[in-house]
């Protein structure tokens, strides 16, 4: 197993040094899913919400959270994004929604960061979005499903 990369020999937290990595073409994927009443489904997707087009309102927020991510975790790289999409899957028979992010950069650290925090920003504001008719949603099987580039190559769960 590998050692933790974000503490030092001192075991103080510190920003991993990447300035001698090879610039590479990095992507990451990340998914996660947000299960609601059947009723808030409906709702949403028959587009009868107050507060307009919730999964559009939702991908516009996890592509501008992804741009902010090194903003929102310590110990992260800022990096030039060359592409963020998010996707929206809904499943009426299980009642939920499952988002999508894939994060793309040419630089010298990954892009995983980016793509959960494009997912995790987007379900909560669906949460959000939908709250006031459904405080029970649950946000659940949140993760990275694909990483390419940098040394460690492709990776897929």
């Amino acid at each position: 197993m590998s050692e933790l990369t974000h503490f030092n020999q001192k075991g103080d937290a510190h920003m991993v040094d990447v300035g001698d990595k090879a610039m590479t073409h990095r992507i990451a994927i990340a998914e996660g899913i947000i299960t609601m009443q059947a009723q808030t489904l409906s709702l949403l997707q028959q587009g009868g919400h107050k507060k307009g087009d919730v999964l559009g309102i939702a991908r516009t927020a996890g592509i501008m959270a992804s741009k902010h991510t090194a903003d929102l975790i310590p110990l992260c790289h800022p990096l030039p994004l060359t592409h963020v999409e998010v996707n929206f899957d809904i499943d009426a028979d299980a009642s939920c929604i499952r988002c999508q992010a894939k994060t793309e950069t040419h630089g010298q650290t990954g892009v995983e960061m980016e793509a959960l925090t494009a997912v995790m920003i987007s379900l909560l504001t669906i949460y959000d979005m939908c709250k006031a008719v459904d405080r029970g949603m649950v946000m659940t099987n949140i993760g990275l499903i694909h990483k390419s580039g940098g040394e460690s190559g492709k990776w897929s769960r």
